[in-house]
């Protein structure tokens, strides 16, 4: 047999992050960014979030805003509340604004971001 002839097609390789969750799939780019954590060395610890990307003018970074409520007790009412995270946005991935994304804790990247893109779960418009 020659050596063409058992030659495989292989995917890109991704290493395995330990999230599971409905919707989220690994990247079919590939990127040689090193705080990538589908290719890269960064490792996903702590909570997993998810937001809307706000802005995305900066390099690689993307601010996302997720809304929550919480229980006021003094006038036994909800209200909502909202906060922005920085977080890290890996090339393969490439979150644009107006995108539901899954977010996930890092060590901290950056003087500001702690958090990387793991996956769009929807595409904004």
């Amino acid at each position: 047999m020659s050596a063409s002839s058992t030659q495989v097609e292989q995917k890109p390789k991704t290493r395995n992050i330990g999230i599971v969750y409905p919707g989220l799939q690994p990247p079919e780019k590939t990127c040689n960014d090193k705080k990538c954590p589908w290719h890269g060395i960064v490792r996903v610890r702590g909570i997993v979030l998810v937001g809307k990307v706000i802005k995305a003018r900066m390099q690689n970074t993307v601010v996302v805003e997720r809304e929550y409520v919480v229980w006021v007790k003094k006038y036994k009412r909800y209200e909502r509340r909202r906060s922005r995270i920085h977080a890290h946005n890996p090339p393969c991935i490439a979150a644009k604004e107006g995108d539901i994304v899954l977010i996930g804790e890092t060590r901290p990247l950056a003087k500001s971001v702690a958090f990387v893109v793991l996956g769009v779960l929807k595409r904004g418009g």
